[in-house]
């Protein structure tokens, strides 16, 4: 379920906690492929599932920056601040990919709220820790410290 936030400053109070996790996303082999025609890489690991499955990961996977990408749409299912008339992406201050993610298996974000401070132009600067999990598995997929300046 989406935590709605009432204001940019209600979600500032947050700083320093967990927001929440949200749904399941199967990852398919068209978005792979689509992807991998988006940004022009086409290696085997990720495109070809005959060469793939007798591969080091068994069946293609999901590029990381894939992974990566799905960060505004896994973040949507977790929280939404009302008020908020622009917010842009600011930036990365980290971001690790630490397990690959294979086609036909789920993913969901679960974020940490790091920061959220004010910037000029009235808006504020949110740091958070997004933990792109994978179901079943051990460890993540990935771990990324996102930047977003969100203007009310």
């Amino acid at each position: 379920m989406t935590r709605v936030f009432a204001s940019p400053a209600e979600f500032a109070a947050a700083a320093g906690t967990h927001v929440g996790t949200g749904d399941w996303v199967v990852i398919e082999q068209d978005r792979v492929d689509t992807f991998a025609d988006a940004t022009g890489d086409h290696q085997w690991i990720h495109v070809d599932p005959e060469r793939a499955a007798s591969g080091p990961f068994g069946a293609t996977i999901a590029h990381g920056y894939l992974t990566l990408s799905l960060i505004p749409v896994l973040t949507q299912q977790v929280y939404r601040i009302e008020g908020v008339k622009m917010g842009v992406n600011y930036g990365l201050n980290k971001v690790r990919f630490m397990n690959p993610v294979r086609v036909g298996s789920k993913v969901r974000a679960s974020i940490d709220v790091v920061s959220a401070e004010e910037v000029a132009g009235g808006g504020r600067q949110v740091v958070n820790k997004v933990t792109i999990e994978i179901e079943g598995a051990d460890k993540p997929a990935c771990i990324a410290e996102t930047v977003v300046r969100v203007y009310g």
